[in-house]
């Protein structure tokens, strides 16, 4: 146990000092000593829920990627590769759209749209693959590569209804539906929801993190030791669905996050779930919180879409990461 504190505390220092900095900091400037007090509570009541909607996004997209990289086997697999975050979206912009034809403010269905296209995405996964779920002690190999292949052509699918609801939205409402697409955390309603989802998936992923070890090493063997994969397999991919689906009803589609964020503590720390799995939680909350700071102050008072902010720190930090490594 004393080998796991030490990284986790160092992580929960720095989660919180991201979500202090998020607080205090913004486009307009840190609060200062000398603030009034209404100014000093207008801005905290701003910038907090947003903190905590960052890191909550944040931790449930890191979560949810390590839990894919588990299940797949896969080091590169990330939330979004089983096309749960394409159903999202395109429920959220044809919801978007549905808004604008009914006279309806589109922020006010943009959640549950999404939260509709990520329940769609997962009923089409579990429809479509069902069959070989029930062959998977047979041929676990084969049962992984049609789940991936099964989830890229969703998420293709339903690119092209992102692709056909952007070409139709109107041009007055073009810019907000792509920078919600890009990433956009101003919306905490969902927050209450992301956190119970949140702490939900770490508690079941800590309490399995044994059987998880046994299943990285792979299906046989964890059978052999009295693992019960199928069920162990589907269970993972609910929760990691679940989470993925609640970090893009809050924010969009934010990239990176991930995939860079297990990944790069797996080089760090080992591959042992029992550690990776709640560092992944604190480090991706960290990640992304720091990542909206950047791109609330960077260029202030313009607000870039905080995924612009992962992707331009995700893409060298993984490359040198992969160069690095002997995979």
């Amino acid at each position: 146990m004393r080998r796991y504190l030490w990284p986790l505390s160092a992580l929960l220092l720095l989660a919180l000092l991201a979500l202090a900095a998020a607080a205090l900091c913004g486009s307009s400037g840190c609060l200062r000593p000398s603030a009034s007090a209404d100014t000093v509570s207008l801005l905290l009541s701003l910038r907090v829920p947003r903190a905590l909607t960052a890191f909550a996004v944040g931790a449930l997209l890191a979560l949810a990627g390590a839990l894919m990289q588990v299940l797949l086997r896969n080091p590169l697999a990330d939330p979004y590769v089983l096309g749960l975050s394409g159903g999202a979206a395109a429920g959220a912009l044809l919801s978007m759209l549905a808004a604008l034809y009914f006279g309806l403010p589109p922020r006010l269905v943009t959640a549950p749209g999404a939260l509709l296209g990520a329940a769609l995405a997962v009923l089409l996964l579990f429809g479509l693959v069902r069959q070989s779920l029930r062959h998977l002690a047979l041929s676990p190999l084969l049962s992984s590569q049609r789940l991936l292949l099964t989830g890229v052509m969703l998420a293709a699918g339903f690119g092209a209804i992102i692709s056909l609801s952007l070409s139709i939205a109107p041009d007055s409402q073009l810019r907000g539906m792509v920078f919600w697409l890009i990433g956009d955390l101003d919306d905490a309603r969902l927050l209450p929801l992301a956190a119970g989802v949140l702490l939900l998936a770490l508690l079941w992923s800590v309490r399995h993190a044994p059987a998880l070890n046994l299943l990285a090493r792979g299906d046989s063997f964890a059978q052999l030791l009295g693992v019960p994969v199928l069920r162990l397999r589907v269970m993972t991919l609910c929760a990691a669905s679940a989470a993925t689906a609640a970090a893009v009803a809050m924010a969009g589609t934010i990239g990176f996050v991930g995939l860079v964020v297990p990944h790069t503590l797996r080089l760090l720390v080992g591959n042992d779930q029992r550690l990776l799995l709640p560092a992944s939680v604190l480090a991706g909350g960290a990640m992304l919180t720091l990542a909206d700071l950047a791109a609330r102050t960077v260029v202030a008072p313009t607000q870039l879409p905080v995924g612009v902010i992962t992707a331009l720190v995700g893409v060298p930090v993984f490359l040198w990461l992969l160069a690095r490594s002997r995979m």
